[in-house]
Parts: structure tokens; C-alpha cells; sequence
């Protein structure tokens, strides 16, 4: 059954489908044991054992503490970082936004790191696509807040 937090343009493929991209994987050289939020064909350069799509819906699921990557839906974000909170091991990627859930997470994030101003993100259809956001890393846990490190993109809050 299809997640109602996402909405279906074509098969597997809905309005949210912003693929982070592949060199921002590689600067961080971690493996994650589960991408937790993705597309149901999951994400080719994602570095990640497992995955959790739309159809499994990953807010239903079991993270076990295990180390995840999050680029949720930011249509309906407060959930999902909820969740990712209390897993307590991991990297989401998220927008800036004026809400409760942004400034708990910050205030608790093991490390945070600002995202070029002109990321782009992959699409399922056409070229890549900056968005109208300002986006951040949030690290939780150790292996998370070295990967940041790694990036060396900004300084690491």
C-alpha cells in the first residue's frame, strides 16, 4: 500500500523524489545500514545495506539504533524526525524551517553542517534540480559526526 505521505506522480516515483547527490555520499565515506526513506527502487550511489521505500513506509518500521540515512519527504518532515531522534544513530538531510521539530534537533544534533547553497539533487525524471531551501546535515552518533567532518563543506556546528 502507498505511503499517503507521498504523492504519486507515475509507478514509484512521486512529487518528493529529490535524490541527493552521488559526491556527497563519497566525501562522507560511510556506509549506512538503511536508507530509510526511499524510493521503491531505492537509489543507485546511496551507500546503504537496505532500504526502506515508500511502499514499506520506513516511519512503520523498525530502525533498531541501526545507522541511517534520512532525506525525507519535506512535505510532511515532523514524523520522520521524530523518529530519527529517538534512533539516536544516523545523517538526515532537511530544510531549514522556523518549527519545534528544527530546534530540537539542532539543540540535541551531535554535529551540523550546512549544505552548499546550490545543491542540486538528482530527479527520477530530468536534470538535476537546486530547491528553494536551505538544507542541513544533522549527525547523530559518532560514525554520523565523523562522516560530517569528512565533507568539509562548511564548518561542523
Amino acid at each position: 500500500m502507498q505511503n499517503s505521505l507521498f504523492n504519486v506522480v507515475s509507478e514509484g516515483v512521486t512529487t518528493n523524489d529529490y535524490y541527493t547527490p552521488k559526491w556527497l555520499f563519497d566525501a562522507m565515506g560511510l556506509e549506512f545500514d538503511i536508507d530509510v526513506a526511499a524510493p521503491i527502487q531505492g537509489v543507485p550511489w546511496i551507500p546503504a545495506k537496505r532500504w526502506f521505500s515508500q511502499a514499506d513506509d520506513g516511519l512503520a518500521q523498525n530502525w533498531g539504533g541501526a545507522l541511517v540515512w534520512m532525506n525525507p519527504p519535506f512535505s510532511h518532515v515532523t514524523p520522520w524526525v521524530n523518529k530519527f531522534i529517538n534512533n539516536n544513530n544516523g545523517i538526515a538531510l532537511l530544510v531549514v524551517s522556523r518549527s519545534k521539530w528544527f530546534a530540537e534537533l539542532w539543540d540535541i544534533a551531535d554535529a551540523v553542517v550546512a549544505t552548499p547553497a546550490d545543491l542540486k539533487f538528482n530527479r527520477p525524471i530530468g536534470n538535476p534540480k537546486a530547491i528553494s531551501f536551505q538544507t542541513f546535515l544533522f549527525a547523530l552518533g559518532e560514525p554520523a559526526t565523523a562522516a560530517l567532518h569528512r565533507l568539509n563543506l562548511s564548518k561542523v556546528q
